[in-house]
This record gives C-alpha cells, sequence and structure tokens, in this order.
C-alpha cells in the first residue's frame, strides 16, 4: 500500500532530515539562480525543454509530480552535457474551470485563478524543478493575451479566421460552444454533460487550409513521436481521396455535389441521402407534401439530440424519412430517391452522399432497412491482376461466374453483408472489366468531360472553432459596426482587455457575459467614428497554449509577441513533455499555428516540437484518481510526509515513463532509506577530492564506470526507472567496498560516490547537492559536466556461459570474454557437470555463440 499516512523523519532516514536538506539548497538555488537560460554570449549549445503548463484549477495533484519529474530529469540531463539549456514554466489560466468555480463560490475569477498560481508555485519551487523562474507567463495576463488578439488579427488578414452560421456543439450545462475535439463520447469533456447541436454564428480559424501539411508533415516526426500519437493525427485529419461528383435535383437549379471516395461504383447508386440537419435537406423538404413536411420536422428535432459519435455508429439501427424528392445519377441519367438520414453528417464532404448499398455497408444496412434497391456492380470474385476476364452475362444482364454461383453466393441482399473488396467491375457499361484503380480514372474522366465531376479530396478535419459564450478568456479583437460589417479592432488598440467583473452576472446563459457590460462593449467604428459594438464572445483556450512555446522566448516583449532570432536560435521545443489525452487538441493546434507563423516568415521551423514525451497517468487501487471517487492522493502531503526527493525517486523508480502507475505500488519510504544510504555513503569518503580515480578497487570502478557510460543511452530512451535501479547497485557495491574491502580512504569509493551525487541529480536534487557538499566541492552538483567513462573499464574480463542439454541448463562456465568457438566448446564439454547429463548420449550437434552459450542436441 502507498506511505500516505507514514511520514519520512530524520530517524527512519538515517539521521538525514530530508526537509532540513530541502529548505536549505532551494534557499540557495533562489539567491543564486544557477538554472536560468544562458543569453547570447553563452556559447555552448542549446536544448530546450518544456514540460506541458499546468491548469491553475488547485494545487498540483500526483499527474503533475510525475510530468514535471520527467521535464527535470531531461533537462538536468542535458545542463550536465554540456549544454545551454532552456526549461521555462507558466500557467494557462484561463478557461471555464476558473469561471465555474468563481461562480459556485460568488468569488471573481482573478482571484481565484491567481490564488491557485501562487498555490501551484509554491508546490513546484518544493518540489525542486530546475525551472528558469525568469520566464514565467500567465496566459490570463493582458500582455500575454494581446498577442492571443494580435495573432488572431494576422490569421484574418491571411483569410485564416472567419465568421459563419454553423451548426455547432452547445454545452447545455456550461452555456457555451465546443470545437469537436472537445466532445468526448458525447459529452462535454470538462463537465461531462450530453452536447446537443446548435446553429450559431461563430468565429473559425481555417485549420483545413493547412490539412494536407499537417498530414504529410507527421512524417517527419516518425520516431521521435510517439507511434500512438502519429496515428492519432493521421485519423483525426483523415484525409480521402476519391471525386467530387454533381447530382441534378428534379425541380430545382444547379446541382449539388457529392464527394464519394468510391465514384467507380456511380452505376451501383441506388438512392440518395441528405444529411437531415443540412440546409440542403430543409431546402428540398419545402417542395414535397404537408405530411413529409411533417415526417421530417419530428425526424429533425430527434436527430438534433443525438451526436455526431451516436450516428455515426455502425450499430445503431438506421432511420430516415423520404424527402419526395429525386436527383438524376449523372451516369446513366436514372432517377434516385432523396433520403434524410442520421448516418450522414452535414459537416462531411458536402452533406450529402450517393448510397451504394451493394458496396457499402452503411447504405446496405439503410436500404435493407428500407427495403430500396441493391444493385452488384463489383464482381469481387474476379481477380484484379492480369489479362481483363470476358464477363458472360445472362438474359437479365446478371453475370455468370464462370467457376459456379460464387458471387450469387455473396449477394448483400441475402447476406447482409457489403462487398467492400476489390474486384472487376460489371453492370457500369464502359467500366466494366476494369479494376477499381482505372474505373475511378476511366468515371472520373467521363465525369469530367461531362462537365459533372473532377478529382477532389477531403477530410475528416474540420475548422477550428474558436468562439466561447464565457467571461473568462481572450476577447475576440472584432468590431460590428451599425451598418453591417465586421472589423478588426486596429493593432495600437490592443489589448482589448477584459472589463471588471463588478455588476456582471457571469452565470451561463447563452450569450457572452460580456454583451452585458456596456461601458465595454459600446466602441466606435475605427473607420468611420460612428457607434459601434465589440464582439462580445471569448477565445477558445487552446489558441493561448497554441503558441505559448514562443513567448517564452520572449517574456515581457512589448513590441512584439517574440523575437525571431531567438525562435530560431532555441526553436523547435527539442523535448516536449505531457499527457497523452493532449494528443489531438493541443498538440494539432500548436501544430497549425506553428506553419502559419512560418507562412509569415516569423519562424524557420514548420514544427513545434521535435520530440514528444508522454506519460502515463498515476492511478490508485487500479482506477483514476478523482475527487468524487473520494481516492485523491493530494502532492501537497506527500511532499509534507517524504520530501521532495523521496517522492521524485519512486516515481521514477515506478516503472516506464509511458506506462500508468498505480499509487498503491510507489514506495516513498525505500526511496528515503536509499537517499539516506546515498547520503552516508559520501559522509563515509575518507579521501581527498583532489584523490587520483584512476586507482583502487577495480571491480567496483567497473560498477562505476559501465554506470556512465550506460546513463546517458537510457535517459535519451527515457528509461528512468532502470538507470534509478542501477543506481541503487552503484550505492551497494560502494557501500560493500567501504564496509569489506580497502575501505573508505579508497580513490574508487570516492569516484562511485562522486558519480553517484552526479547522476542521482537527475532524480533527488537536494539529496545530491548535499552529497556534492560533503564530498568537498562548491554548489553546484547540477552544474557538474558529466564524467567520461574509462573505455577500458568497460571491456568485460570475464563471463559467464551457459551449457545446455536437449534445451536445458545443465551447466556453467566462467570464461575470457574474448573466448573462440572452439575453446567454448572444448571447456563446455569437459565440464563434469555437463558429462554426468549427457552420460552414454551421443552429441549429434553443437551450437556455439561465443562467450555466452553453447548448447548440444544428443540422441
Amino acid at each position: 500500500m502507498s506511505q500516505i499516512s507514514t511520514p519520512s523523519t530524520a530517524a527512519d532516514s538515517g539521521g538525514f532530515d530530508p526537509h532540513e536538506i530541502q529548505r536549505k539548497w532551494q534557499a540557495l538555488w533562489a539567491e543564486r539562480d544557477p538554472f536560468r537560460a544562458g543569453d547570447d554570449a553563452d556559447a555552448r549549445p542549446r536544448k530546450y525543454v518544456l514540460a506541458m503548463f499546468p491548469y491553475p484549477s488547485g494545487d498540483l495533484h500526483m499527474g503533475h509530480a510525475e510530468n514535471y519529474l520527467y521535464s527535470d530529469i531531461v533537462a538536468r540531463f542535458w545542463r550536465h552535457r554540456g549544454y545551454n539549456v532552456l526549461h521555462p514554466i507558466g500557467w494557462d489560466s484561463f478557461g471555464l474551470p476558473a469561471e465555474n468555480a468563481a461562480i459556485q463560490r460568488g468569488a471573481d475569477p482573478v482571484e481565484w485563478t491567481y490564488g491557485n498560481i501562487a498555490q501551484q508555485k509554491q508546490s513546484l519551487h518544493d518540489y525542486g524543478v530546475s525551472f528558469d523562474w525568469n520566464r514565467v507567463l500567465h496566459t490570463s495576463d493582458p500582455e500575454y493575451y494581446r498577442w492571443n488578439q494580435w495573432l488572431f488579427l494576422k490569421l484574418y488578414e491571411r483569410g485564416l479566421a472567419y465568421r459563419k452560421e454553423s451548426p455547432v456543439n452547445w454545452c447545455p450545462f456550461d452555456q457555451t460552444v465546443l470545437a469537436n475535439e472537445q466532445v468526448v463520447d458525447g459529452r462535454c469533456e470538462r463537465c461531462g454533460n450530453e452536447v446537443v447541436k446548435k446553429k450559431l454564428t461563430q468565429w473559425f480559424l481555417k485549420i483545413t487550409d493547412y490539412a494536407d501539411r499537417l498530414l504529410d508533415d507527421l512524417n517527419q516526426l516518425e520516431g521521435f513521436w510517439p507511434q500512438k500519437v502519429i496515428q492519432m493525427q493521421r485519423n483525426w485529419i483523415g484525409r480521402s481521396v476519391g471525386a467530387d461528383i454533381e447530382f441534378e435535383i428534379e425541380g430545382r437549379e444547379g446541382t449539388v455535389t457529392v464527394f464519394s471516395t468510391r465514384p467507380d461504383t456511380l452505376y451501383g447508386a441506388t438512392f440518395f441521402v441528405v444529411a437531415p440537419d443540412s440546409d440542403l435537406a430543409a431546402e428540398l423538404v419545402a417542395g414535397a407534401s404537408a405530411e413529409a413536411r411533417v415526417r421530417f420536422q419530428d425526424y429533425l428535432d430527434r436527430v438534433q439530440k443525438t451526436t455526431d459519435i451516436d450516428r455515426q455508429s455502425t450499430d445503431r439501427p438506421k432511420t430516415g424519412v423520404f424527402l419526395e424528392r429525386y436527383a438524376i445519377n449523372p451516369v446513366n441519367g436514372e432517377r434516385l430517391p432523396i433520403w434524410a438520414a442520421d448516418y450522414v453528417l452535414a459537416d462531411y464532404g458536402h452533406g450529402a452522399v450517393m448510397a451504394v448499398p451493394a458496396h457499402d455497408q452503411r447504405d446496405l444496412d439503410f436500404a435493407r432497412a428500407f427495403d430500396l434497391p441493391v444493385r452488384v456492380v463489383v464482381d469481387t470474385t474476379a481477380p484484379v491482376t492480369g489479362a481483363i476476364p470476358v464477363i458472360d452475362l445472362d438474359e437479365d444482364g446478371v453475370p455468370i461466374d464462370p467457376v459456379g454461383d460464387a458471387l450469387d453466393d455473396l449477394d448483400p441482399v441475402r447476406t447482409g453483408v457489403a462487398l467492400t473488396g476489390e474486384g472487376r467491375m460489371i453492370n457500369s457499361g464502359p467500366l466494366d472489366g476494369l479494376s477499381k484503380r482505372n474505373a475511378i480514372a476511366r468515371v472520373i474522366d467521363l465525369l469530367a468531360a461531362k462537365g459533372l465531376g473532377r478529382a477532389a479530396k477531403t477530410y475528416r478535419l474540420r475548422d477550428w472553432l474558436i468562439s466561447r459564450q464565457r467571461f473568462w478568456g481572450t476577447p475576440i479583437p472584432m468590431i460590428h459596426t451599425e451598418d453591417g460589417r465586421t472589423v478588426p479592432v486596429p493593432e495600437e488598440q490592443l489589448p482589448v482587455q477584459l472589463p471588471s467583473v463588478d455588476g456582471l452576472d457571469l452565470s451561463p446563459k447563452g450569450a457572452s457575459p460580456l454583451g452585458a457590460a456596456a461601458s465595454w462593449v459600446h466602441t466606435t467604428d475605427p473607420e468611420s467614428g460612428a457607434s459601434a459594438r465589440r464582439d462580445p464572445d471569448t477565445m477558445d483556450t487552446f489558441v493561448d497554449s497554441s503558441w505559448y512555446f514562443l513567448r517564452f522566448l520572449s517574456p515581457g516583449d512589448e513590441s512584439q509577441p517574440f523575437v525571431g532570432r531567438e525562435a530560431d536560435k532555441w526553436g523547435p521545443v527539442d523535448f516536449y513533455i505531457g499527457g497523452v489525452e493532449h494528443a489531438i487538441l493541443h498538440l494539432l493546434y500548436a501544430r497549425f499555428v506553428t506553419k502559419a507563423l512560418f507562412d509569415m516568415g516569423m519562424v524557420e521551423f514548420t514544427e513545434p516540437f521535435s520530440n514528444l514525451i508522454n506519460q502515463g497517468m498515476v492511478i490508485l487501487g487500479g482506477s483514476k484518481m478523482s475527487k468524487s471517487k473520494g481516492n485523491l492522493v493530494l502532492f501537497q502531503e506527500e511532499l509534507d510526509a517524504h520530501g521532495a526527493d523521496a517522492l521524485r525517486v519512486a516515481l521514477a523508480f515506478a516503472g516506464p515513463v509511458e506506462d500508468d502507475k498505480d499509487w498503491d505500488d510507489v514506495s516513498t519510504t525505500g526511496a528515503a532509506k536509499f537517499l539516506a544510504r546515498a547520503l552516508r555513503v559520501a559522509s563515509d569518503v575518507d579521501s581527498d577530492p583532489d584523490v587520483v580515480w584512476a586507482e583502487g578497487d577495480a571491480a567496483l570502478r567497473r560498477v562505476t564506470h559501465r554506470l556512465l557510460a550506460d546513463a546517458p543511452g537510457l535517459v535519451e530512451q527515457t528509461k528512468f526507472n532502470v538507470v534509478v535501479a542501477r543506481l541503487m547497485e552503484l550505492v551497494n557495491a560502494t557501500r560493500k567496498a567501504i564496509d569489506s574491502g580497502a575501505g573508505a580512504a579508497d580513490p574508487a569509493v570516492r569516484e562511485a560516490a562522486e558519480a553517484t551525487a552526479m547522476i542521482l541529480d537527475l532524480f533527488a536534487p537536494h539529496t545530491a547537492e548535499e552529497m556534492w557538499q560533503i564530498l568537498g566541492y562548491e554548489p553546484f552538483v547540477g552544474l557538474t559536466t558529466w564524467r567520461s567513462p574509462d573505455p577500458t573499464l568497460l571491456v568485460e574480463d570475464s563471463v559467464t556461459a551457459v551449457v545446455q542439454v536437449d534445451g536445458k541448463v545443465r551447466g556453467t562456465l566462467e570464461v575470457p570474454a574474448r573466448i573462440d568457438a572452439a575453446e567454448l566448446e572444448a571447456l563446455a564439454r569437459a565440464d563434469a557437470k555437463v558429462q554426468r547429463a549427457l552420460g552414454d548420449r551421443e552429441i549429434v550437434r553443437a551450437v556455439v555463440r561465443p562467450p555466452k552459450v553453447v548448447s548440444f542436441a544428443t540422441k
């Protein structure tokens, strides 16, 4: 079980008080500022290490403890390797939780937010994280969100910010709009309540203009980002290649565009489906009978209470209504009945699909539910390579399978399974006999010749909806004039600051509280001077975090969001550490903004984060921690009980970075005892700091130098738990040498203790500093250059070879590391244990892999 109720004291830590050591070194760090990033005069190579910044919803939790531990390990490691390291911290301080908490408490969100920031800041100081505290930012500071507004205006100038009416995700509880990415399983990611659809005029950022680059540039990140995250982004962007096909609608001027990834199956279209919540559906049903209009409205009311995720579910029964209208198939002139069905979404493609039930499962399910025709146009039993087969048809035009009724056996109407595989085209006029690839190219040519189609791409990705109808966020810097124009706030008038909350009702009511701040919302048209109104909405807080890593490079600069030459020197971020829950939302938006800034000439890189490290969760008893479950492990309580270093070592040792860690399995008490042993080792060293390293206990020196050699690779692979385990081995080996070897005066003991202090700095910096001082050195061990291992000590003098007989281990041999195969086999045959295992059996085969394995097979 966890050690929550058992505080570590000086007594159970071997006489060392971890809290006293912690206070001592934190005071000195605050005084000397050793972790401040170097300026232009610093000639060292640079590394930018960044942990995803926290939201100030209260004090830090154990997920924060893990996140900032890992970023600190990486930052401290690269300082030891001789790099000028930038490791900043800030707070993502706008957003709904602060506003909701303020409403519940009758408080000012400003006071609530900055009070929590102060608490978290103190906790991070107590935790010993080596942040550069000179670069702190809060996204709710006007000096920060001024540049959010600047960024919005720059995107607006480039046509990447626009306003339109659109069906949006609406959270009835929080009374605000949510982006698609903020809806999880049909519920608001913040409050957990069900989301509904609502039509509103909103501001969007045109992220879809960057869809191809966002997708293709993921190739640059292969091997540097977790593959899981890369695949999640690819799936979210969801590029589909096919054709835009123009369908005429009887009794309607103009055509309706339909996107299809399978234009080759156009001859198999037997009906036409539109999204019930699309403008097209409303237009078409207006020309239907009164009875049909009533049926449609009843159906639309039901659909609007259903989430997009539920609508897309493949196991839901298919529902829909006939609109009493017909589309015309552009390749054969057939009349296709038009249905409204909820499995088509208004914002996918063009909100309408041609239904080919024989070759699409959702279309087939719908056709079977409403007894609509099904026509097979791909013979999936025909080979797709080699010569085009000759297809014989019977008198009804049905293909005759030359080897029997294989295709008939797959009849979708009877089996209920659509034919989605490869094959040859049938029942498709000029496409008959062609493979899918050739048929797609051919039908696009035919459509283009008629002016009724063209090759096209579409995406699952939607433009980024940034409008929020809440107070605590960045005001959108746009003005609505009396004559109906929408104009930007002039740059020299930025920031557009939030008004005081005094007299404002912040409770959710479907419209931004800013609209009721009369003195704030009323302004003048910058062009005419006439009366005008500010846009009352605020920005999605993901705008704040989409570029904050750049603001850290030039904090406090009043003339620009960041200095371009600083971005070019430090960027992109070398190591970005945070939870996998941000795999889509935050990371995608940051990538989009980086590419837009690149196009503006403001940065020289197109990806913001070179390496991404995702940590697992800290859970308790197999469950995610939460206040509602009453299973929280409180960060500050753990600090108070065990000290920062024990908590840090326990978390680092608990398992691989990417795995979830159950707090029941985390031993802070064991970590405290290990740290006490390390301190005792340093205290027992009885040799001067200037002693020659290259002397003393050879076995201990090998353990020391192998760790010095192996640790860098292990850290770069984020195998932090393995480094801690190896440190424990080194401390034990040093203790053994002190107690039973040449003693505390042996130079190898000092060598091991110094290496321990340097490497331990990654995990337990207060203890490491104390060891370093005990060993006779000036502060700071955190700035000590990594000691180089002696290559002669990395060569193994001997190894243990395993001897197997018929797959079972029958003996071991201590042999020279460079033994050859013949000598190793001879020693194995001569070994007494092996001879007893062989008995009278004859060796028929010997497999020898020097220096470690000999395997005999007998008969």
